[in-house]
């Protein structure tokens, strides 16, 4: 069966020069047998940038992370990663690059100062270095008072914190993060992000994948990817401006009726109950407010209409929406 045309990503600003990038992929695909986990996907990322991948469980994210890592050959396409061609200098890329996990990776019947003396042989960094380094590291993420506990007994966002200073070990120049945040608690996440932008500020370039539409808004530029396709690529604050449809709260008496009977109107993109209003994303971006409400009166004459600001769920739901199947 012939391959179809992709549906063109919401961009919201134009390419940048890939000279400047640390990350270049073009028409990167990764197939499994007759499955496409990833689908010509184009890439630029910048150097101290944090760039977000935000998309469902399922759609590619750990893929593409593999494949930029030289954990995996792709099936297509190419990849250049901090100027090496991959997969033809993966190992020179690997030296160059840390990668953390969604799963606690390091070894859970040792200390954290084992795990960390470890991964400092590892990388070949020795002696008062190798001391130098992890005592900084230690200090920076808060193991000091940790160092002699067992991995397997500490709790999420002290592994966290412990897989973070061990990918950051030996000073990469690009850190991957595979959903790092995705076992820990709020106020675990809110540390974590800060201990990302505080590399970022050192020159650190990150790419972070995530499902989660708070974290996705930090980043400075985010992808969103959906069955192996690139279906948005900007700024959090771009895509949202660039949104091809209005978002409008609804207040009804029988927000859940409303929802059902909403769903199946042609021009209404997404519906979801939040609280007691309904949050209504339409494809009519210049008359959305008047159109509904003229619906409304038909379905739900007491219904109020009002305009409400855009958010990156608004932008996932509108460029997920227009990705079609893939082929089989």
């Amino acid at each position: 069966m012939a391959t179809p045309e992709p549906v063109p990503p919401m961009t919201a600003s134009p390419p940048r020069d890939a000279r400047d990038a640390v990350i270049v992929a073009r028409g990167l695909t990764k197939r499994f047998g007759d499955f496409t986990a990833v689908d010509r996907l184009d890439l630029d990322v910048q150097r101290a940038e944090v760039y977000g991948f935000l998309g469902p469980n399922g759609s590619g994210k750990s893929t593409t992370i593999r494949m930029l890592c030289g954990l995996l050959t792709p099936s297509a396409g190419s990849v250049t990663v901090l100027g090496q061609p991959l997969p033809a200098e993966a190992e020179a890329v690997k030296r160059r690059i840390g990668y953390m996990t969604q799963k606690f990776s390091l070894y859970e019947d040792l200390s954290v100062a084992e795990n960390l003396e470890f991964l400092a042989a590892v990388h070949e960094l020795t002696g008062r270095a190798a001391r130098t380094r992890i005592d900084e590291l230690c200090a920076r993420y808060r193991l000091d008072e940790l160092r002699s506990r067992l991995a397997g007994s500490l709790s999420g966002g002290q592994k966290q914190r412990l897989a973070l200073a061990g990918a950051v070990l030996h000073e990469p120049e690009l850190l991957l993060l595979d959903e790092p945040t995705s076992a820990v608690d709020p106020q675990s996440r809110r540390d974590f992000w800060d201990a990302l932008f505080d590399l970022a500020d050192a020159g650190t370039t990150l790419l972070v994948s995530t499902h989660y539409m708070d974290e996705a808004e930090r980043c400075h530029r985010l992808a969103i990817l959906d069955r192996g396709r690139l279906v948005a690529d900007g700024t959090p604050h771009e895509l949202m401006a660039a949104l091809p449809g209005m978002t409008l709260r609804v207040e009804s008496t029988s927000p859940r009726r409303l929802q059902q009977q909403l769903a199946r109107e042609p021009h209404v993109i997404g519906v979801a109950q939040i609280g007691t209003d309904l949050r209504v994303l339409t494809d009519r971006r210049d008359d959305g407010e008047h159109w509904l409400r003229e619906r409304l009166s038909d379905i739900d004459p007491g219904a109020r209409v009002e305009h409400t600001p855009a958010n990156l769920e608004d932008v996932f739901v509108a460029a997920t929406r227009a990705n079609p199947e893939p082929h089989a």
